[in-house]
């Protein structure tokens, strides 16, 4: 199920996505993320970068948001809303890309915000195309 969301609902999820934001531990790369994702039910889960200093073993906004997720039984994300340091919109890493795919599809919304305001919409197809799922380790050999 599909929930829309108007302007002041869209600019509230920013303010969240920035609140985890500045709960975000990067003392290595001084790049804070905040990660906000909406669920097909309406609940919302937030999370932030946690670096550590054997850098692989660091969290990323989105894992951290996944986690309370699937933690609270949810499974299926409609909206993503990420928010990084500075003047423009941050965009998920590569492992987050795959990671939002497994409880997604092409057509779920990444919302880039700057501050408290969306600067730009994709779609996770947009920055997962030809992505590896389910189905592709489902087949029959």
């Amino acid at each position: 199920m599909d929930i829309p969301f108007n302007d002041a609902e869209q600019k509230q999820l920013c303010r969240l996505a920035l609140e985890a934001r500045d709960q975000a531990y990067a003392p290595y790369s001084h790049h804070p993320v905040g990660a906000v994702l909406r669920t097909e039910n309406g609940q919302i889960f937030s999370g932030c970068n946690v670096e550590n200093a054997a850098h692989p073993l660091g969290q990323c906004a989105e894992a951290s948001a996944i986690g309370a997720m699937v933690r609270a039984g949810e499974r299926r994300i409609t909206d993503v809303f990420v928010v990084g340091p500075g003047p423009h919109a941050c965009t998920p890493c590569g492992g987050c890309r795959q990671k939002l795919w497994e409880f997604s599809d092409a057509n779920t919304r990444v919302h880039l915000c700057v501050d408290d305001r969306v600067e730009r919409i994709v779609t996770l197809g947009e920055l997962l195309p030809a992505a590896f799922g389910r189905a592709d380790v489902e087949r029959d050999p």
